[in-house]
């Protein structure tokens, strides 16, 4: 079976959020070396530094956002929650037509790792999953539908749990 989502949805198919660890010895507090940082592929950052560095969240990730932050009455407070996927702070483009990147810092890195070690997903899915299937044309995706999130969810939980061992930072990017 297919997921299939909304005419809006799939107009978004070439945006993706890409996360990446850096060593904080190496951050550079310039958008131009963000830049820089985001025109490497996976296979060359993988090859360059030898660890998993890097995350990709599809056209969905405004969803998997929703999984985290929680909806009323579950809205997460600031703080590791509502970091996990578009928190940071934010380093402007040099073009403002562009979005900005995000920066958690190495502190922040351990508690949204923490947060998603002892996070458990049958919790966060009961919580938000009404409105994570509202998209859906069909109503039987939700095996599916709740697997990708889940997988979602390990991907992230082992990123960050790296990251946070090797006490880097993580640099956020939405690119189309």
């Amino acid at each position: 079976m297919t997921i299939r989502r909304s005419r809006a949805l799939q107009s978004l198919m070439s945006v993706y959020f890409h996360l990446r660890a850096v060593p904080p010895s190496a951050l550079r507090n310039s958008a131009t070396w963000f830049q820089r940082l985001f025109e490497d592929d996976w296979d060359t950052v993988r090859e360059r530094i030898g660890r998993h560095r890097e995350e990709i969240l599809d056209k969905l990730y405004g969803d998997v956002e929703l999984l985290y932050c929680g909806i009323p009455p579950n809205h997460a407070s600031e703080g590791p929650r509502t970091q996990v996927v578009l928190g940071g702070r934010p380093v402007l483009h040099t073009d403002p037509a562009v979005p900005p990147f995000l920066l958690l810092t190495a502190s922040q890195v351990s508690r949204v790792a923490g947060f998603l070690e002892s996070a458990d997903f049958d919790d966060l899915w009961r919580h938000a999953r009404t409105r994570l299937l509202r998209p859906y044309d069909t109503s039987d995706v939700e095996p599916e539908a709740r697997g990708l999130f889940a997988a979602t969810h390990r991907d992230l939980t082992a990123f960050y749990a790296r990251t946070a061992e090797y006490g880097d930072a993580v640099v956020k990017w939405l690119v189309a």
